[in-house]
């Protein structure tokens, strides 16, 4: 049975929807009013929404507003182009990352010499990093006529006779071409004026021969080239410091007593060029030494005993060990590197050729680099 609704009195308030007790809001009504009247930064709703959803963000003990929390109930579209949005964002990302990524580069390259140890080392480091190599190669008239394989790929040998008119038709076959030079000291001269002569960019390993009339060559004919007596980059690095030292430094050794020792292969002819680097920087620190003063070791029997060279790398080595010791005999100093093998050699090189490939197409005015130019240029393999 339903009963009738008694009738409300005319002093009696409305009554309001969902139960509401007028009193309770008549008196969160004063509340709130009386919290504006007093300053108070923070709302009494909002500090119910932060009770509902404790995701806020405190600054020097006052809530923002802005910040206390977010819709749980955002809509599916929303959400969507938000996501849509990061992953155009990501893809962006990618693709500079992508963009700005070095471009591999490859270009025809001769290595003369590689008849030698060092020679096909170097031609292999060319195969391995993606240049293209062309079948031929310089040589002396007693390898003349033999045939080198690398990589896969047969690599005539040619003598002195008729090398002009070959390398005018390999330059005329493959213009960016660059010579990679391995040969012996004593063709130095004559192979850097032959390839001035045609025109060609070079990268001269081999050590030895007349270095100021090589410098002259290159300069009179204008051709870009890179000549250093030392191929390997982490060693190249070790000069340039010492260089460094002697120039921030000058006289800081002065007085002081030089022993140096360089071991090499027995094939290797000369005197080690990166010793000869080494004593003009320790001259330049106020050492009194001259390279006549260098003991070279060729001997296998002394390398293994005195040396330390590992018997699997006599044939391939670069030991280098410096002694400084003050006047009073009280103080002294040790310098040692050594090098195993022919890979860094071989690798500097290649790196030393595609450094001055760049420099070439992009008509850099410089002509003449060393090492140090391509270890400044960076970007290397």
């Amino acid at each position: 049975m339903v009963r009738d609704a008694e009738p409300r009195s005319p002093n009696q308030p409305k009554n309001t929807s969902r139960g509401e007790n007028p009193s309770l809001k008549e008196a969160t009504t004063r509340r709130r009013r009386k919290r504006r009247r007093e300053g108070e930064t923070v709302p009494f709703e909002i500090m119910v929404l932060v009770l509902q959803n404790p995701i806020v963000i405190f600054r020097q003990g006052n809530l923002k507003q802005t910040s206390f929390f977010r819709s749980q109930r955002e809509s599916a579209v929303v959400r969507k182009k938000r996501l849509l949005k990061a992953n155009l964002s990501m893809c962006s990302s990618i693709t500079e990352k992508v963009d700005k990524a070095p471009q591999k580069v490859t270009f025809p390259i001769v290595v003369n010499g590689c008849t030698g140890k060092m020679g096909k080392a170097v031609a292999e480091a060319a195969v391995s990093a993606g240049l293209k190599l062309v079948p031929v190669s310089f040589s002396s008239s007693e390898e003349s006529g033999r045939v080198v394989q690398v990589g896969g790929m047969d690599v005539k040998v040619h003598g002195p006779s008729g090398r002009e008119g070959i390398l005018a038709s390999v330059c005329d076959e493959f213009p960016n071409v660059i010579v990679v030079d391995y040969t012996v000291p004593a063709a130095v001269n004559e192979n850097a004026e032959l390839y001035c002569k045609i025109g060609v960019p070079f990268v001269m390993g081999t050590t030895g021969g007349d270095r100021e009339r090589l410098f002259k060559t290159v300069e009179d004919a204008k051709v870009c080239a890179v000549i250093s007596p030392q191929m390997g980059k982490q060693v190249v690095a070790f000069l340039a410091t010492m260089e460094n030292m002697a120039k921030e430094f000058p006289g800081a050794f002065s007085g002081y007593s030089l022993e140096v020792i360089e071991s090499h292969q027995a094939s290797k002819l000369d005197t080690s060029g990166t010793a000869k680097a080494v004593i003009s920087s320790f001259q330049k620190l106020g050492v009194s030494f001259d390279v006549d003063q260098i003991q070279q070791i060729r001997d296998p029997k002394m390398q293994l005993e005195m040396v330390g060279v590992p018997e699997e790398h006599l044939s391939g080595h670069a030991f280098h060990m410096y002694h400084l010791t003050s006047p009073d005999q009280t103080v002294s100093f040790e310098f040692q590197h050594n090098v195993c093998g022919r890979s860094i050699y071989a690798e500097g090189s290649i790196d030393a050729a595609i450094f001055l490939h760049k420099k070439v197409q992009s008509n850099a005015d410089k002509r003449i680099y060393n090492m140090i130019d391509v270890l400044r240029e960076g970007n290397m393999r």
